[in-house]
């Protein structure tokens, strides 16, 4: 079988990813930074030629530099590297974090790509619907598709930076796919342990009006994407990691109410002005309605196992 090489492959969605690919039967390298991983696969190999875990490989994008034995060894990439956007408050450091945490890598990935032999045939890589701006109206009946423009406020900006640092790949003769990733719900962490929070302690959080939309997909079909962009070689471009079905910010909070709960909650609207203070620039992006459309991955052949929101927390929960 092919050998992936994985970027950011320790975060929620590479260790789902890296989990799915093994299971697969494909080999699977990580690029690690931290001492000590590389040399090796994780947990040795079956006996029947596939290892039963990930190896792993140097690279800093910090310095420059990557494994060039790993890229020699490769024949697809998933670059999912970049520091969490909500993991802390955006001051001024913490964003030029986020960005050059995703820029720096992939420029790296491209570089390396051009300056070593090898027999890549791919690269898949990350980016999010932070690219699209809030929409127009409420419900939106237009949903965004991968055409629309990049909003010029810092995750548009982000995002378009982080898009074109990858592009050259092409320039050295790779497909090249880009998926723009809404927000990820998992049962091992993410957006829906936060979610879950105060639903543990009876009440139902909903933020600001609640009327925002949400466009979600479960980690499991972001996961089948990525496969998907792997194994369809007539992928090319960006398609949105959203499910079919997206879903506003009240009925997301009481649905989960009900999964959890039952009757014994009490919904409360968490007033934008509390979320600006507590949260500062990024409150822009949990008050935000994006409505997202998957239509180009479903008219690709790309079957959701979990299309709404009821489907998702069914398994998830």
């Amino acid at each position: 079988m092919a050998t992936i090489l994985i970027t950011g492959g320790t975060g929620l969605i590479g260790s789902a990813l890296t989990r799915l690919l093994l299971d697969r039967g494909y080999r699977v390298i990580i690029l690690t930074r931290r001492k000590g991983d590389e040399g090796g696969s994780q947990t040795g190999d079956s006996g029947g030629g596939v290892p039963r875990g990930p190896e792993w490989a140097r690279w800093d994008p910090e310095t420059g530099f990557i494994d060039p034995e790993a890229i020699r060894r490769t024949d697809h990439i998933i670059h999912l590297a970049g520091a969490g956007v909500a993991d802390r408050r955006w001051s001024k450091a913490r964003k030029r974090v986020i960005v050059e945490s995703r820029t720096k890598s992939s420029a790296l990935v491209a570089k390396a790509l051009k300056e070593i032999p090898n027999n890549v045939q791919a690269v898949i890589s990350a980016s999010a619907i932070g690219w699209y701006g809030p929409d127009p109206v409420v419900p939106n009946p237009q949903p965004f598709e991968e055409s629309a423009p990049a909003d010029d406020d810092f995750l548009g900006e982000t995002c378009r930076l982080w898009e074109e640092a990858i592009h050259p790949v092409e320039e050295a003769g790779k497909r090249l796919v880009i998926i723009r990733t809404g927000i990820v719900l998992s049962g091992k962490g993410g957006a829906l342990a936060e979610f879950r929070k105060p639903v543990r302690l009876g009440v139902a959080a909903i933020l600001g009006s609640g009327r925002q939309v949400i466009s979600w997909i479960h980690v499991d079909d972001l996961c089948r994407l990525y496969v998907a962009a792997i194994e369809q070689k007539e992928w090319r471009g960006v398609f949105n990691g959203v499910a079919p079905q997206p879903v506003d910010n009240r009925t997301l909070v009481l649905t989960l109410g009900r999964r959890l709960k039952g009757r014994y909650f009490v919904p409360v609207y968490v007033p934008s002005f509390f979320l600006k203070l507590a949260l500062g620039e990024m409150s822009i992006e949990v008050l935000k309605s994006t409505t997202v459309s998957a239509r180009r991955a479903r008219e690709a052949g790309f079957q959701f196992i979990y299309p709404s929101i009821d489907s998702a927390l069914d398994d998830l929960l």
